[in-house]
Parts: C-alpha cells; structure tokens; sequence
C-alpha cells in the first residue's frame, strides 16, 4: 500500500511537473506594451517609449536628446496566465557601455507579484547578431493568473515594443500598483549607469520597496542643471521632485546654478517638496588625489549652499546618500555603484524622503 501511495505521488508530481512545461512550439500572440499600462513617465510624448518630447523642448546637445529619448524608468503593469512571456522589439540599439550590462541598457527586466512584494522573474536582452529575433523572457511558469512588472530598456529610443504571450492566454492591463508622481532628475546614477538590469536603479528600487512611484529623468553625465531641463520640469505635474543635482556639474557650475534653478522650480511648483540629494563618495578617490579634490570641492559646495537654502527657500529639503559598503566593493568602475550599492543607496534616502513626502500628506 504504501509504494502504491508513493508511486502515485511521483506520478502526480510528475503530471503537475508536464502541465506547467511551456510547450516546444507555441504560437503567440503580441500586443504593443504601450497599449496596456505604461507606467513611470514623466511627460506625455509623442512616442509612448520617449521620456521627453524633443520637437517641443529645445536645447539640448546631440547626446541629450538620445538620453532623454531612451525608455530609462519605464515599465508596463499587466497580468497574464501565459505559462511563457516573450518581446519582440524594434529601436536603436547602438548604444555601448563597458560598465552596463546589455540586460540593463537594451534589455528587458520582469517582476512578478508575490503576496505583497515584486519578486524577480526573468530578464533577456536583444541578440546582437539578431536584435529583430523574438526574446524569451520567462517560460514553464505554473498556471495561473500573474500580476507583471516590466521595465524597458534604459538606453535604448524604442520604436516598438511587442509583448507576446500563447494563443488564448489572456493580457491585459491593470491599474498602477504604485501611489503618486514623484519626479527625480539626475546623473548617470538616477539613470541607472552600471547596473546589471534595467529595473536596478536606486529610483526604480526606491519605489517597489515603498510603492511611491519614481519618475526618472535620469540623464547620464548631463544634469547639470542646464536652464532648458528646468523647462522640462517646470511643465512636470508630480507631487514632490527629488534632485541628483550635484554627481555632474563642478563645484563652480553649482555656484553658478543653484540658487537660479531653485527658484524656477519653486515659483513653478509652489507647495511642492524639493529634495535636493548630496553626491555620494567616488571610490576613485580611495587613492587618486586629483579626483579626491574635485570631489571634495562639489560636495563641500553643495553642504554650504543647502544650508543656505534650506532657509532661503520654503519647501526646499537637503538629505544625505549613502552607496559604499563598509568593505568599499560596492563599486563596478570607481564612479558607479553596483546592484548592491544602488540598494544602498535607495535604503538611505528612503527614510528621509518618506518623512518629508508624510508633511505634504503623500503617503
């Protein structure tokens, strides 16, 4: 009796096992991610997969344009019971980085719901030999329906982006999973530079760990605060906006810019918070004295300008960041963090933030 029982357990494993095993050839069926829930932007374009509008707002250099272009900080929110998730896509994938994984500049990265917190699914990124060839970014998954969170590339101008699932299984939008609009624009960090998938910005981080949505206008190398970004953010409707103001300019530019671009802001978005972040520590200081000035310079800069305006202005806040492990190994290149040290970071402002967003009663 009991190899009987035992022999129809392995049986029923063994069935369960077969029924959750996406089959070999399976015929799908795509729907363009940006007609379900595109969820992140920070302005209405043209181009759903575009972060700025670049016919309407003028200014920016040759490199700007394809940053703000890019689909850094966007997902689409959807829920399927396909037992496979596949991506067809089609934009500029000239883009090259000795630092960024492909998986996080062209790639595509999947949460699933599980209970209450998003659990990592599934990443794929475009073969280079065969960008046009279908990605698979999951398959055998058990059945039932999954509430999907997926991020798009962070340094790709998307034409089209298609997500596939089998014939007869359902997609369809759901309704953001996250709360409120919280604008933050910043350097080559807020951009998500060095991490190893798209959804492993601090940013992106911040918001599946407190689900108070994140709006990135992160832009590699160029947020200095040029008067034309601020034209950007002046027509932004979001509840607070946070600033990784002072990674790119040089102590000088911060001088210079400061005091102008805080006023934009604050005559724009009056009753809005303003959080402005410190730069975090460059482990290319540890020994580089050259690098440790430049450094100490902007972050000294930026200590004794906040605290002026902190006072100067209402609604302006200053918080402090944190990227380093005790070990200091949580850089890739000496200039960015990891995964790891993007954790840090958004566990660092967390707190902060939080308590400032609770006094403009966004919670």
């Amino acid at each position: 009796m009991k190899k009987t029982l035992t022999l129809l357990a392995a049986l029923f494993i063994g069935l369960s096992l077969m029924a959750q095993r996406t089959p070999d050839k399976v015929k799908y069926v795509y729907t363009e991610a940006s007609d379900l829930n595109l969820i992140g932007k920070i302005l209405p374009t043209p181009n759903p997969y575009h972060r700025v509008d670049t016919v309407k707002y003028k200014g920016f250099t040759t490199g700007e344009n394809k940053q703000v272009r890019s689909s850094a900080g966007l997902a689409v929110v959807f829920r399927t019971n396909s037992s496979s998730i596949t991506i067809r896509a089609e934009g500029d994938l000239s883009y090259a980085s000795n630092s960024t994984m492909r998986l996080a500049s062209h790639g595509y990265d999947l949460y699933i719901k599980d209970g209450r917190r998003w659990l990592w699914a599934g990443a794929t990124a475009p073969n280079i030999s065969k960008p046009e060839a279908t990605m698979t970014l999951i398959k055998n998954m058990a059945p039932g329906m999954k509430e999907c969170l997926l991020y798009l590339p962070i340094y790709c101008d998307m034409q089209s982006i298609r997500i596939g699932v089998e014939e007869g299984a359902v997609l369809e939008a759901i309704e953001s999973p996250f709360r409120h609009r919280v604008a933050i624009f910043g350097s080559s960090y807020t951009h998500g530079i060095s991490t190893s998938r798209a959804g492993m910005s601090y940013p992106m981080q911040f918001t599946r760990h407190t689900g108070i949505q994140m709006l990135s206008l992160g832009c590699s190398g160029n947020c200095k605060m040029q008067p034309y970004f601020a034209d950007v953010l002046v027509d932004v409707d979001a509840d607070a906006f946070v600033f990784d103001a002072f990674s790119n300019p040089s102590a000088d530019m911060i001088h210079e810019r400061l005091f102008p671009f805080i006023e934009r802001l604050n005559a724009a978005h009056p009753g809005k918070p303003l959080i402005f972040q410190q730069t975090i520590y460059r482990e290319s200081r540890n020994f580089n004295c050259g690098n440790d000035d430049v450094e100490s310079a902007k972050q000294h800069m930026a200590d004794s300008l906040m605290k002026i305006a902190v006072k100067k202005y209402k609604d302006v806040y200053f918080i402090q960041t944190n990227a380093t492990a005790p070990l200091h190994e949580s850089s890739v290149d000496g200039t960015h963090p990891d995964d790891y040290g993007y954790y840090l970071w958004s566990r660092s402002i967390e707190k902060p933030i939080l308590r400032i967003l609770r006094k403009y009663g966004i919670r």
